[in-house]
């Protein structure tokens, strides 16, 4: 009798885990190497690049990242090349990511030192401002910018205050992250804390995830510029930002909640297509009045954060007819996702399996 219980226990448990395993979605970080390419970052006289220390600061996040379980990377870039601004928002929006980190060396004409974390809101200071201007002035170098950023213009603080804040819904999650990072650099690595600051900085004010932007230090301080550049302080460097990576997601609830997503074309086997138009930490009500006249919208909720979808058809090319419906109506970044058991898949796998 003892036997039988011991197996019947052991087998309930063993498809708990099984089940609990299976239904987890991975947490997905996205790393951002600043600049690379035909741009090298800002100058400095003692040889550093910037686009250089900054990708092998983000490859060994990644690095240590990657050795835990249930955590997906996936970089903006692993190579010197140029990315623009707009792609990396855009890689990180299309992996549905549950964080956005864009890591850059700072600079300034002084002998000016530390490290300083941004998140995305109005900068309250000059120097604010000029971090974010020097950022953001990145779109010079990319084909028809004018025409990709309709019209914006770094060099302009009454431009940069007129940017719709798409990251408000997320921004606490963001100070926390930011907050873990600072005070990994100042309690771990004795590094001057210059702060949590906020800047208008375009390619967090693009992603829908919580989003930080690290000035991980000063190239144009030759004892700080020698420390960014040396294997000990990239290796310094990127423990601190992933140590504070994995502390930010043991504070969340990782469990995924899906509520009114299923439609009642949906099948146990279907695949389906949705429009992807908005997401935030705010519940909104589903009803067509809160989402610009748009109907047939759906809520996932997933590590705090509520997206919504606009549709939901098994035909791709109904999915793209909708996402031109919403962007009409003003949801300018609306994407296509694709879902089959209330599990995101790639579009790439959804088409295959459409096939």
């Amino acid at each position: 009798m003892q036997i039988k219980f011991f197996l019947v226990l052991t087998l309930f448990f063993g498809i708990y885990t099984l089940n609990s395993q299976t239904n987890t979605k991975p947490f997905v970080v996205v790393l951002d190497a600043g600049h690379g390419g035909k741009d090298p970052g800002r100058p400095t006289n003692f040889g550093y690049k910037e686009k250089d220390i900054a990708l092998k600061i983000v490859l060994k996040i990644g690095e240590n990242l990657e050795k835990q379980k249930n955590i997906k990377v996936i970089y903006t870039r692993k190579t010197d090349v140029f990315v623009e601004l707009r792609k990396r928002a855009s890689i990180a929006n299309k992996a549905d990511a549950d964080l956005f980190v864009s890591v850059h060396c700072n600079a300034h004409s002084s002998q000016a030192f530390g490290t300083e974390t941004y998140v995305l809101g109005l900068g309250r200071s000059e120097s604010n401002f000029r971090v974010a201007k020097q950022e953001n002035e990145v779109i010079f170098y990319e084909d028809d910018f004018e025409t990709n950023y309709q019209g914006f213009d770094p060099n302009s603080p009454e431009t940069m205050i007129g940017l719709t804040l798409m990251q408000e819904d997320y921004l606490d999650q963001s100070i926390l992250l930011a907050r873990n990072i600072q005070d990994n650099f100042t309690k771990k690595l004795k590094r001057k804390n210059r702060g949590v600051k906020q800047a208008v900085f375009w390619v967090l004010h693009n992603t829908y995830m919580p989003s930080v932007l690290v000035e991980t230090g000063f190239i144009t301080n030759k004892k700080e510029g020698d420390y960014l550049n040396s294997v000990e302080g990239k290796n310094n460097i990127s423990k601190s930002i992933s140590d504070a990576i994995l502390d930010y997601k043991l504070s969340l609830n990782t469990d995924v909640l899906v509520e009114n997503s299923k439609s009642e074309t949906e099948t146990a086997q279907a695949v389906v297509f949705k429009v992807q138009i908005a997401a935030g930490s705010k519940k909104i009500v589903i009803k067509p009045n809160n989402f610009k006249g748009l109907d047939k919208i759906s809520r996932v909720k997933s590590n705090a954060i509520y997206r919504y979808f606009y549709g939901s058809t098994s035909s791709f090319d109904t999915a793209v007819d909708l996402q031109k419906k919403a962007i009409a109506k003003g949801y300018s970044d609306a994407f296509v996702v694709a879902y089959k058991n209330d599990q995101k898949i790639s579009i790439q796998t959804a088409l295959k399996t459409t096939k």
